[in-house]
């Protein structure tokens, strides 16, 4: 499939990359992406910066209208060449609208930045931050122990069914808050821990159906929560009662919970994934970014309690056996390299195809007509172990 839109500078040709300047128009390896009816946001991670444009793009290369976290569109820098940390990012990621209160993920200064409405003028500052005592700090788990009120490399971010998720990786956890923080609280749950103040890889013991190495995304809604294991190369599902700290229900990229192999070299298929850094799904779809094999894979929802269900459809690649950068030939409108961040709002997908520095709009409409509708029994009776 081609896509409908291309964000960011146009490539010069062959395996040249398009450009990376600091510009109302150019990227420089976009993590985080969120699309609506009413605007579409661009974590700029390279340049240490969000652009904002007021109404979703209706052109391919169009200019942002707003810049957050640098003084003017032509600047860069983490928190400003390290000079004004209040209005400045440290590599923000994942960013969105909730309640239409803006909230990015500034991974390196590890905290949550909200603005209590979406800025119509360049460089505003935040209202406050989740994970650290102010505007002014950014040390990780606040320079002290991990507790319920501190961040480390908080990469991701969701807010469903009144509740407020942050993956926050280097923490090795996901948190969570009944309802959206209005201040610099702590959080109520913790996930993939035994309490607040641990934070050891896969809790210390293993691989397993409640724990992470490296949780990097969150999506879900009344139904089911995933959370993207980037480090074990998966992704875990639950099932209602949720949120509370219990074993997964299922798993996506592995055969089975105790496994978190990788498949740097080897064929790729329809059920494996390596680093899949995002996820998204509404009623029809579940998008994965499946990162390291340069794709985005696609799955018909709801998925079943199953493990190791097979994609339906992948995108970036021209069968699910391939895995190269560009094919391994040239950027074009068809290819991927290492997609980071991304949103699915009805028919559209957004991809921050971070590798090529841009942004990628898919309409899947004729996907989701076609392509997801061929699910074959195996599918359907894979059964967790």
């Amino acid at each position: 499939m081609k896509p409908q839109l291309w964000l960011g500078a146009p490539a010069p040709g062959g395996l040249a990359l398009p450009a990376a300047n600091p510009t109302p128009s150019q990227f420089y390896g976009p993590r985080g992406v969120f699309l609506n009816d009413e605007l579409l946001i661009v974590a700029d991670s390279g340049n240490h910066r969000v652009l904002i444009w007021s109404h979703p793009p209706t052109q391919s290369h169009q200019p942002a209208d707003i810049v957050l976290g640098q003084p003017d569109f032509y600047t860069e820098g983490p928190n400003r060449h390290r000079t004004n940390i209040l209005k400045g990012f440290f590599l923000p990621t994942s960013v969105a609208v909730f309640n239409h209160r803006l909230f990015v993920a500034d991974a390196w200064n590890h905290r949550i930045l909200v603005w209590n409405s979406v800025p119509t003028v360049s460089d505003t500052a935040p209202d406050f931050a989740i994970g650290q005592p102010d505007l002014s700090s950014g040390e990780p788990n606040q320079g002290e122990a991990v507790s319920a009120s501190t961040l480390y490399w908080p990469y991701g971010i969701a807010f469903i069914e009144q509740n407020f998720y942050a993956a926050d990786t280097g923490n090795r956890r996901v948190l969570v808050w009944r309802g959206l923080p209005t201040c610099n609280q702590p959080a109520d749950i913790v996930l993939g821990q035994d309490d607040f103040n641990q934070n050891g890889e896969n809790r210390n013991v293993g691989v397993g159906p409640s724990s992470f190495r490296w949780p990097h995304a969150l999506a879900g809604n009344a139904d089911i929560l995933y959370v993207a294991d980037a480090g074990n190369h998966r992704i875990l599902g639950w099932y209602p009662p949720l949120p509370r700290d219990r074993p997964a229900d299922f798993v996506l990229g592995q055969p089975r919970f105790d496994s978190a192999t990788e498949f740097p070299y080897a064929k790729q298929s329809a059920e494996k994934l390596r680093f899949p850094y995002d996820i998204a799904c509404n009623n029809q779809i579940v998008a994965v970014s499946d990162s390291a094999n340069n794709r985005i894979l696609l799955w018909k929802a709801p998925l079943q309690r199953s493990c190791g269900a097979a994609a339906t459809a992948v995108l970036g690649q021209p069968d699910f056996a391939l895995n190269g950068e560009n094919h391994w030939k040239e950027v074009n409108e068809k290819t991927l390299c290492w997609p980071y961040g991304i949103s699915l709002h009805r028919s559209a997908l957004a991809v921050a195809d971070s590798g090529n520095n841009r942004v990628m709009i898919w309409d899947l409409s004729e996907m989701l007509n076609f392509e997801l509708e061929k699910l074959t029994a195996e599918q359907r009776s894979l059964i967790c172990v």
